[in-house]
């Protein structure tokens, strides 16, 4: 199995996005995302558009992903698809295919847990980027989930510390909302932040349990002072835009740092990895590499591509997976709540 060369035909379709790579080991060939604009007019995502617009996505994306690829179905050896966590309606699209192809191709399913590829995207084959050693400590950050993971090896995970309340990449999201931003706001506040300053306005931390998160309270927090300044000012948020989300990306990316330094002493672990959306984030990865400069930790941040959903992430674990033969059924169904 070692020296077989292996082409994986990755599926990824939990959310928004509609993805399809294709492997050649741990190499990726193609990585083919459709992003999913109408979502843009709603402020946020509705499942049911979402789904609808993965039927009409999927063939054409799968059909890119191989031709780029320049790799003809019948030389695929499995199928690697998004089991979940994620929207269900979403997933169901991902998984009908994955497994009909599957059954027409007669080669194996290969099923994978969206959050576990986030971190394992580290494992891509890339001789540019350094990859982490085990045991490390992961960090996944998203729309959807904020986790500290202790990660023993590829398919044995503990999470250590998640979030209490929402999630960071909604904390992002909705305060770019309270700012009347267009959504997504999160990567806007990223953007602004650039040119802020991130102490002008303090914004207090919230008191959860040592590896735990919570961030309905600040959210909370940042609607009463924009409420109470515009009160003051109508033109409050134009005339401080920057400075605002300086000081809301601040806050979040302290929180972040505040739970892997309490992971760091708790384990003794010193090698970080993140993984998800919100790990594109300019803020969060400064933050990482400059702890990484001060102290003695390993820190591994993703490429830009791999961060936000794709499927060569879902296409590594699908390699990892066929080397152990851990193959999925053809009566496996979609899980839109699925634990790492």
């Amino acid at each position: 199995m070692e020296n077989k060369t292996i082409y994986i035909l990755a599926i990824e379709s939990s959310c928004d996005d509609t993805s399809a790579a294709v492997l050649c080991n741990d190499k990726v060939l193609s990585n083919i995302v459709a992003t999913q604009q109408i979502h843009r007019e709603y402020g946020g995502v509705v499942p049911e558009l979402a789904s609808r617009a993965h039927q009409q996505n999927i063939v054409p994306v799968v059909h890119q992903a191989l031709a780029k690829a320049n790799i003809d179905k019948k030389e695929l050896s499995a199928i690697a698809f998004t089991r979940g966590p994620g929207l269900m309606g979403s997933l169901l699209v991902g998984t009908s295919f994955a497994k009909s192809l599957s059954l027409g191709l007669q080669i194996p399913l290969i099923e994978v847990n969206h959050m576990q590829a986030h971190l394992l995207a580290h494992f891509i084959g890339d001789d540019l980027s350094k990859k982490p050693t085990f045991p490390f400590i992961g960090l996944t950050i998203s729309g959807g989930h904020t986790q500290i993971v202790l990660i023993k090896n590829y398919f044995d995970m503990e999470i250590l510390g998640q979030t209490l309340d929402d999630a960071v990449g909604e904390a992002f999201d909705k305060s770019a909302k309270i700012l009347g931003l267009p959504y997504p706001g999160g990567p806007l506040i990223d953007k602004y932040a650039a040119e802020g300053d991130p102490k002008k306005y303090p914004f207090p931390i919230p008191k959860v349990g040592e590896l735990d998160f919570s961030f309905s309270g600040l959210k909370t927090s940042i609607l009463y002072f924009i409420q109470r300044e515009v009160q003051k000012d109508a033109d409050f948020i134009s005339k401080n835009l920057h400075d605002i989300c300086a000081s809301i990306q601040y806050t979040i990316v302290k929180i972040l740092m505040l739970k892997l330094k309490n992971a760091v002493k708790k384990t003794g672990i010193k090698q970080i990895a993140i993984g998800g959306g919100v790990s594109a984030n300019s803020g969060i990865r400064k933050a990482l590499k400059d702890k990484e400069q001060s102290s003695d930790w390993q820190t591994y941040i993703p490429k830009f591509e791999y961060c936000t959903d794709n499927a060569a992430m879902i296409g590594i674990v699908g390699y990892l997976k066929y080397k152990e033969e851990l193959f999925s059924n053809q009566n496996i169904t979609a899980k839109a709540r699925y634990s790492i």
